[in-house]
């Protein structure tokens, strides 16, 4: 036993690039996509929603004027859709738009700021986009969001014909790894995904991706049983992440030492509120979720936009959110709360009113499964390198990416 006394445990995923420090600036540059992913929380994607330069030149010559309000020292410009890089040239304009003004205005921001992308992949090798990601490497990290196998991606991940997308992303994947060999994937799980987690987080190791970040669906799609199921996916990812010694060069965030506690704290999990979206109006939302595209059941809700700034009145409640205040007695008296995720955007689609202090609790039993299985893959772990590992420095695990 003793010589796997030092063995490393990579498994919990590292932090992001300023996490927690930095001000998260979404631009909407278009509400289109090339895909239809069956899961997905944009269920209003459309060709009409396209952000023009002009609109977005304003909202950064807002935000740089406000230092009165945008205190952050540094700065994340997240670029989503619908798909990105299907207006890469109108990114390419508006990132050489904040560089030249920061410069001019010495704003902080010009030394601090990183130029962030979620992707489907499909346009990764597309030339206009090599050349974007060429001129703003040194500040740029890239997400290729791929879902695992072929069976597990492609019950999902589809054009709208119903065709699987993923053989054209997975040729992207060796050149996207080449350029950011350090980058993830985010992994969403649905009812019927259930039964490829492990082969498909397996999967996506072998394919030389080391970090998966992985969650369930914030939407009350679960069945009788799913649950069970769940955790019986995760220990037998447990088994095999153990048995092969995976641990000490891959991680999965499934995996963590913090979560399945009561809390111990009264922090709100989302960031809704501290973050700032901007649509093709020029409108400003406490996130993506709460545009209209983004709704099923609700209106868009905004808190101000780039011509009149932001409305203190409006982003207010997003900024007294907390845990208690909105949780019903259930998850404040809950035994393994810890790591029990919610979306401030579902909560308020899904409320009984319209009201962001209503907490929806669809994945309650999905959290609870994943406690056990991660209460197994600890004391299994644990055991066979002699070591209370949850003793010991934690990984990166904190309010979660949405």
């Amino acid at each position: 036993m003793s010589s796997v006394k030092n063995d490393p445990v990579k498994i919990e995923t590292d932090r992001s690039w300023e996490a927690s420090r930095s001000k998260n600036v979404t631009f909407v540059v278009t509400e289109d996509c090339q895909l239809r992913c069956r899961y997905c929380y944009m269920v209003g994607k459309n060709k009409a929603g396209r952000l023009k330069f002009d609109v977005a030149r304003r909202a950064i010559d807002y935000l740089l004027g406000a230092r009165d309000l945008v205190t952050e020292p540094s700065v994340v410009w997240d670029f989503i859709g619908g798909e990105p890089f299907l207006e890469v040239e109108l990114i390419d304009r508006i990132c050489d738009y904040f560089k030249v003004r920061a410069y001019e205005l010495d704003h902080p921001w010009f030394e601090r700021y990183r130029f962030s992308f979620s992707t489907n992949g499909l346009l990764y090798n597309d030339a206009r986009v090599q050349r974007y990601i060429a001129k703003n490497s040194s500040h740029l990290s890239v997400q290729i969001t791929v879902d695992g196998t072929r069976a597990k991606h492609d019950l999902q991940r589809v054009y709208p014909d119903g065709r699987g997308s993923y053989d054209d992303v997975a040729r992207n994947i060796p050149r996207w790894l080449e350029q950011f060999p350090k980058s993830s994937t985010k992994v969403t799980v649905s009812s019927d995904d259930i039964p490829r987690i492990k082969e498909s987080v397996l999967h996506l190791w072998g394919l030389g991706i080391k970090e998966v970040n992985i969650n369930v669906v914030f939407e009350d799609v679960w069945k009788p049983g799913d649950d069970e199921r769940f955790e019986a996916q995760l220990m037998a990812l447990a088994d095999e992440t153990i048995d092969r010694r995976l641990y000490e060069t891959r991680s999965c965030s499934f995996f963590s030492k913090t979560i399945g506690a009561p809390y111990v704290d009264n922090n709100n999990w989302c960031g809704a509120g501290r973050m700032l979206a901007v649509d093709h109006r020029g409108n400003f939302y406490p996130c993506v979720r709460f545009l209209g595209f983004s709704l099923q059941k609700r209106p868009a809700l905004t808190i101000g936009n780039c011509l009149d700034g932001l409305d203190r009145n409006r982003l207010r409640p997003f900024l007294t959110l907390d845990m208690v205040s909105q949780s019903p007695e259930e998850c404040l008296d809950c035994g393994v709360a810890t790591g029990c995720a919610w979306c401030q955007g579902a909560n308020y689609d899904f409320a009984d009113t319209r009201t962001i202090f209503q907490r929806s609790v669809a994945i309650c039993r999905m959290h609870k499964a994943r406690v056990r299985a991660n209460n197994y893959f600890w004391n299994r772990l644990g055991r066979k390198l002699g070591r209370d590992l949850r003793a010991e420095p934690r990984g990166g695990e904190g309010a979660g990416p949405c």
